[in-house]
């Protein structure tokens, strides 16, 4: 065998260092230098696989991140139509044949928790409530016609036999992993001239009214019913304002499904959930729950069919902040089941729901 590089290195720097005693030094950091890149190069012709299919790795996730998921989830996708379709009988339909299919699954796993500065949450502006999006939507208990109203209240027995049925349209389970079904359908009346929501909720909803009218509450209705273009409208404006100030889009994103529904997997697109306060307080805040209307409703809602949605401390099961002034139509039977044993609609659906 030949003289090896490192042989042949030696030799021309041990004769550079005897014919320049002087430059000794120069020899000795050039022989080292050309020595570790050598020793390099090496490792890496070696290896030059295992490096390339790294390399590629790093190349897609960089552009995966960078640039694939703004798109995916873009906010400019229309998760469902506005149209609304005339039945055979005249009645109006609102359907889901509409939704952009796979438009929503992008949003089933956004339920971490992202940790914010304090002073972002404390500002006026950063509240959970959509309040301000909806004001020109709302209608007192003192302007519906109440006079016709059935106030009779039972008391429902609910049997330990009882078996509800997964089919049933007011158990309809809809969050960020069950988006609305492409084939939903409802008949869409009037509460009065301007509001809306699912027809058949409207006598059990007036029923409350009046009872709770009757009891000295006075209630307030706000943002029944809303179609697709308002439920994005409020999701981007809360993803702006977290993002002027100072966090990143998934940042943003990730919070605002905490506090506004992703659209697509909103109870209000389906005509089944309300925003109901009192004319002492008109906040969509956790203060609301305090207030002898917010007590009247926790203590009163089930009966009539309707529970609070969203459950003070089921936030890690429910992925949405507690919401005193949020409610569903769920009918009677579930209902009087989930007051009486605190549970939300996903807890429910764990427990009593089976095929």
């Amino acid at each position: 065998m030949g003289p090896t590089f490192r042989d042949k290195l030696t030799e021309k720097v041990r004769k550079f260092n005897k014919k320049h005693k002087k430059l000794k030094f120069l020899g000795i950091a050039y022989a080292m230098t050309v020595l570790c890149l050598y020793d390099i190069g090496l490792h890496f012709s070696h290896n030059v696989k295992r490096y390339t299919c790294l390399a590629s790795i790093l190349f897609f996730f960089v552009a995966s991140s960078s640039f694939t998921y703004p798109e995916a989830i873009s906010l400019n996708v229309s998760f469902v139509s506005d149209a609304a379709v005339d039945s055979p009988e005249g009645e109006m339909l609102y359907t889901s044949d509409y939704f952009d299919e796979g438009a929503s699954e992008s949003d089933a796993e956004l339920a971490e928790v992202v940790t914010v500065d304090p002073e972002i949450m404390s500002t006026p502006d950063s509240v959970s409530s959509e309040y301000e999006e909806v004001t020109d939507q709302q209608i007192s208990s003192e302007d519906i016609d109440l006079d016709n109203v059935d106030d009779s209240l039972t008391e429902v027995e609910v049997s330990d036999d009882y078996k509800f049925d997964v089919n049933d349209w007011r158990l309809i389970l809809v969050n960020k992993q069950h988006p609305i079904p492409e084939n939903y359908k409802f008949p869409l009346g009037s509460i009065n001239s301007s509001m809306l929501c699912d027809e058949r909720v409207i006598s059990p909803l007036k029923s409350m009214l009046k009872a709770a009218s009757d009891d000295g509450i006075g209630l307030v209705i706000c943002s029944p019913y809303r179609d697709s273009s308002r439920q994005e409208g409020l999701f981007a404006r809360k993803i702006n304002y977290y993002m002027e100030a100072g966090l990143s889009y998934m940042e943003a994103y990730n919070l605002s499904s905490q506090a506004v529904t992703v659209p697509g997997s909103s109870e209000h697109q389906m005509g089944l959930a309300f925003d109901i306060v009192c004319g002492d307080h008109y906040e969509l805040d956790d203060d609301f729950g305090e207030t002898p209307a917010g007590k009247w409703l926790a203590d009163n809602s089930y009966k009539y069919g309707f529970v609070v949605r969203y459950l003070k401390g089921k936030e890690n099961i429910t992925s949405i902040e507690y919401e005193p002034w949020h409610f569903r139509y769920v009918g009677v039977e579930a209902a009087k089941v989930m007051h009486d044993n605190n549970l939300c609609l996903e807890e429910f659906w764990d427990n009593y729901m089976h095929e």
